[in-house]
């Protein structure tokens, strides 16, 4: 089936979001579509699938103009989408979810999923998809929760598969049998939109990649494209793809976490015995696929979780039952994963969310009096020393761009000298060019003296800063390696295998490979 999109534009308010897009997928092509977030990707896809409707422009499917009202016109003409963040039903079987919407009936009204059940098991079997029809979805892992959306799409006779970020959630052993599956799909003449940001994926599986920036195409290239020239095309400029750092020379220890259990409200241990160590002067990365306990360990070292036993020492200060602003006062610089929820507030000002964690204290204030002037001296350095893209620092944070908002939360937490600096997700959503300038400047802190925890999903991230990483399955620690491993021995120990078992394993792959 081929597809065909015509001068498709997508206006919010004055927000152009889409601006006069053109793209054709032709049949059995797997087309990339690449660009930061916020670039418009998923905005265009979401007009494609009919979630929006165009503000301009068509939609051509074998070359016949349609109109899609809503989804279901879209899977109608034979489109189906897989989102980033999964439509699934935790507690409805593989069966269930896959017939929702879609309901056949036996008589008297009763649900018949026996039909659905024979298609699951046919499609999981011609992709070796192994999907059981009633296993419930909550229970499965998070990769084969993403087949049964593709099971789902294909179910419903898909010709066109839209993959939304779909690697975001997945460990590097999911993330390669995806590509495989993407490859087959293709095999079978199916036309796939592979929506990412990351470069490395696009390029392994793209027959032609269409780039996105600020909502218009800035040009096509072929897989081949070197890495720069595709990183040049999303933000506009050249940047280095590589950093370059110094070899850490870490310190006495100077962060400790002992025995540290964190619990749910429903008693379930989220964080379950972690222990490690922090020296001054080194980078210790929390590597793990999102949801197996690093947002409840950071919380819990800032002191923003309930439940929670060990020991958490700070220059041999226990930091464990402190309120989050005594925690913050003992030196604890936090960049939290949600920037715009957690990180800043959207309706402050840039000059006022720069001090947000001292707005209290000298020079800003003294007594119940706050010194606009310094607010205000001190908000035109950070600006210019973090190259943040603003129209004043009056201006309200919510309406930066992702980067520039991460920048201004980076450089709150860095202005003040630390005793321990923790980044979580530091550069998600971030354009490759932000990404560059955060990373130097988190090494720069490295290279102060000041223990550094870095949380982060992106396996090529933990690699480019750790000098160690520790990897965390199930809210357990599976183990603390080098920040030279490789992604084979990474990817083994973010599944579930303790580290030596997975160093083991990795060598003998290598080894057979050889």
């Amino acid at each position: 089936m081929k597809l065909e999109l015509k001068g498709i534009t997508k206006r919010f308010g004055t927000l152009v979001a889409n601006d006069s897009i053109d793209l054709v997928v032709e049949p059995g092509q797997v087309h990339s579509l690449l660009g930061e977030n916020g670039a418009g990707k998923s905005t265009l896809m979401n007009v494609l699938y009919g979630l929006y409707d165009p503000t301009e422009g068509e939609i051509l499917v074998n070359d016949r103009p349609v109109t899609f009202r809503g989804p279901g016109d879209a899977m109608a003409a034979g489109i189906g989408m897989v989102h980033q963040h999964f439509m699934l039903v935790p507690v409805f079987t593989v069966a269930e979810n896959v017939a929702l919407g879609n309901e056949a009936t036996k008589a008297g009204g009763m649900l018949n999923l026996q039909d659905t059940r024979t298609r699951i098991r046919q499609i999981s079997d011609q992709y070796g998809f192994d999907v059981d029809p009633d296993a419930v979805v909550e229970d499965l892992p998070v990769g084969v929760q993403q087949r049964v959306e593709i099971i789902k799409a294909l179910v419903r006779d898909a010709e066109v598969l839209i993959l939304d970020e779909p690697t975001a959630v997945l460990t590097p052993k999911e993330t390669d049998e995806l590509l495989g599956i993407m490859g087959q799909l293709k095999a079978d003449g199916k036309s796939i939109v592979f929506i990412s940001h990351k470069l490395r994926e696009v390029k392994a599986v793209s027959d032609i990649i269409t780039v996105v920036r600020r909502g218009k195409v800035v040009g096509t290239a072929d897989p081949g494209a070197p890495t720069t020239e595709l990183a040049s095309l999303m933000v506009g400029r050249s940047v280095s793809l590589t950093l370059q750092k110094e070899p850490a020379r870490p310190g006495e220890v100077s962060f400790s976490v002992k025995d540290l259990v964190v619990q749910a409200a429903n008693g379930q241990r989220v964080v379950d015995g972690l222990s490690f160590d922090v020296a001054r002067g080194e980078i210790l990365a929390i590597a793990g696929v999102q949801g197996n306990g690093q947002t409840e360990l950071t919380e819990a070292i800032l002191g923003l979780q309930d439940h929670v036993h060990g020991s958490i020492l700070l220059e041999g200060q226990e930091l464990l039952g402190r309120k989050v602003k005594d925690v913050i006062r003992a030196g604890v610089g936090f960049v939290p994963e949600d920037r715009s929820v957690e990180g800043l507030v959207g309706s402050f000002s840039v000059a006022e969310n720069l001090i947000l964690n001292r707005y209290d204290q000298a020079p800003f204030a003294r007594g119940l009096s706050m010194s606009s002037a310094v607010i205000e001296k001190n908000a035109q350095e950070k600006i210019a020393e973090y190259d943040v893209r603003t129209q004043s620092a009056a201006a309200a944070a919510g309406t930066l761009s992702g980067g520039n908002q991460q920048k201004v939360v980076m450089a709150r937490e860095l202005s003040r000298p630390l005793k321990l600096f923790i980044a979580s997700q530091p550069t998600r959503g971030v354009d490759v060019g932000s990404i560059e300038f955060l990373h130097r400047r988190i090494v720069a802190e490295r290279d102060s003296g000041t223990p550094v925890i870095i949380v982060s999903t992106e396996l090529d991230e933990v690699l480019e800063l750790a000098d160690r990483i520790a990897v965390l399955y199930r809210g357990r620690l599976m183990g603390i390696v080098p920040g030279a491993v490789s992604r084979d021995v990474l990817g083994l120990m973010m599944a579930g295998m303790q580290g030596d078992e997975a160093l083991a394993q990795a060598n003998n792959i290598q080894g057979e490979k050889q």
